[in-house]
């Protein structure tokens, strides 16, 4: 591990993990935390390395970073509370809450397919550039108008920044709160956890910076939607490391967080709906139950691998082997 220290904690029997995340930074990791929950308790919670690129500053406990897709976790979270209070109904028709999207044949999409990114909108049919994803109302509308790029339900294509849109506008429409303020309200305020989709100027100093590596890793399935998913979903360094992009709400895209938050604000989820310790309820077991009814396995359109999408959640399958059990979900 070199110079990089390891600070944290991992109980009696999880030495194997720090191990492991120390090894992560002899392959070329800057910074990084981990932490694990089992029965809502904390048993791994680690952090290590620099939080920039000149390795200037440390990464320290409070230290939190653009998660990307781990957002959809908690959009997709936000949606399902909604359905468990009886707000909407995953198999709703999004256009009855939003009445525009109805355009161009997608009057029938549901909550639901949205979810399981098999809507048939994963990309804007024309590049957003990095400016313009800042207009909420903009990309909306324009999501809104567009056809879809397949029947919807046939299948998925991961709707990798489009989810966030589609999902946070449905929010406001339903709850009236943005997706980022219900998640604050809702789930991290409740949770005690460390996440914030839309970040306040006061948490900017502990901000890790983002390395944008080369190209997007999409397969081949469908060129075009490759492409355009490519061109939809990078963003520059110079653009994700800035205020602007923090202050943002992007549901799919921009959570800042760490491991332990993360895992503060979605052990609920794995304890059946409820923490075992806390009693913070998010969902109720039937809710739950939601995200392993199976939509989409298959080739996905835009990955160009098998994915095998539940209702919100990706699901273990031996071809993305991210869990060891069917109970496994993921973003």
């Amino acid at each position: 591990m070199g110079d990089i220290v390891i600070r944290g904690r991992a109980a009696p029997g999880w030495e194997p993990v720090r191990q492991a995340f120390g090894e992560n930074f002899e392959h070329g990791d800057i910074g990084a935390s981990c932490a694990v929950a089992v029965d809502g308790e904390l048993v791994v919670d680690l952090w290590g390395g620099h939080r920039d690129l000149a390795r200037t500053r440390s990464w320290e406990r409070d230290t939190i970073v653009n998660a990307w897709s781990l957002t959809k976790m908690l959009t997709n979270t936000a949606v399902l509370m909604l359905a468990d209070r009886g707000a909407l109904a995953l198999d709703d028709p999004v256009a009855r809450h939003w009445p525009e999207f109805a355009a161009a044949g997608k009057e029938a999409v549901t909550v639901r397919q949205v979810m399981s990114h098999t809507a048939g909108l994963p990309s804007f049919a024309e590049p957003v550039g990095d400016l313009e994803v800042f207009d909420w109302d903009a990309c909306c509308a324009r999501l809104a108008a567009q056809e879809p790029d397949w029947t919807p339900g046939d299948g998925s294509g991961y709707h990798a920044e489009t989810q966030g849109w589609l999902l946070g506008e449905l929010i406001r429409r339903v709850d009236g709160r943005t997706a980022g303020r219900f998640i604050g309200d809702e789930i991290a305020a409740v949770t005690g956890a460390d996440v914030h989709v839309g970040l306040a100027d006061r948490h900017h100093a502990r901000v890790a910076d983002v390395s944008v590596l080369g190209a997007a890793t999409f397969g081949a399935a469908d060129d075009d939607l490759t492409r355009r998913q490519a061109a939809s979903s990078r963003r520059s360094a110079g653009l994700v490391n800035t205020a602007t992009w923090r202050r943002a709400e992007m549901p799919a895209s921009n959570v800042h967080t760490n491991a332990r938050g993360m895992v503060t604000a979605l052990a609920p989820l794995a304890c059946g709906g409820t923490h075992p310790r806390s009693g913070v309820r998010l969902l109720g077991p039937g809710t739950l139950e939601e995200i392993f009814a199976v939509q989409a396995d298959g080739t996905d359109r835009v990955l160009g691998r098998r994915i095998r999408f539940g209702t919100g959640f990706g699901l273990h399958c031996d071809d993305t082997p991210v869990g060891v059990n069917e109970r496994t979900f993921w973003w």
